[in-house]
């Protein structure tokens, strides 16, 4: 079981999922709060139900899943319905994380939460020993959103301001990696990153 554990974060767009990578091809255990959020609102969870409950059947696709674009498009253009959503959903993820990191094999494992700033690190006390931020220009961020997703500039703006500013990311992070320049650039700070880890679990 991993005795120490590392939140990993960034803005959106930031390549926070190319550091991940790089993590687990270094056999290093990742609970991805992404991929924990679409468990735990998976048809027939509590989670959907009460999503359906605070925001009616229209939410649901033909398949009873929940229809991710159409509620990405409505919360964030309404802040107290994005707010609602988060309050069904992070404290489930949280709950889910924390499991899967104190389960995993290895010296330390890395929560992948995109936004742990938005809920500050008294959120996470009980059991993160450490925060690796992502970061990049919000420049950047911008120019990858839209390429990667095909939205339009207006939507893209609305999901980087919806979070955490850089200066505040920065702020509770105490390891930084800078994505602006090539992919390969990664590698060796990832595997330094790793090399410290490794020692401040105690198996270094």
């Amino acid at each position: 079981m991993a005795r120490y554990t590392v939140a990993l974060t960034g803005g959106i767009a930031s390549g926070k999922s190319e550091v991940e990578r790089r993590f687990r091809a270094l056999g290093v255990h990742v609970a991805d709060a992404d991929i924990v959020a679409r468990e735990v609102v998976e048809p027939g969870t509590p989670g959907l139900a009460e999503i359906v409950a605070a925001f009616g059947p229209g939410v649901l696709g033909p398949d009873g899943a929940m229809d991710r674009p159409a509620m990405r498009r409505r919360v964030f253009a309404d802040d107290a319905a994005r707010l609602r959503l988060e309050a069904i959903i992070h404290p489930r993820v949280r709950a889910a994380l924390r499991e899967a990191c104190e389960a995993a094999p290895g010296p330390y494992a890395i929560a992948a939460i995109p936004l742990f700033a938005e809920a500050g690190r008294d959120a996470y006390a009980a059991w993160i020993d450490r925060v690796l931020v992502v970061d990049v220009p919000v420049e950047v961020q911008l120019e990858r959103l839209l390429a990667r997703d095909g939205i339009d500039e207006a939507l893209a703006w609305r999901m980087i301001r919806a979070q955490a500013t850089r200066e505040e990311r920065l702020a509770v992070a105490d390891d930084v990696i800078a994505n602006d320049g090539p992919l390969e650039a990664l590698d060796g700070a990832v595997a330094a990153l790793h090399g410290r880890y490794l020692g401040l679990s105690g198996s270094g």
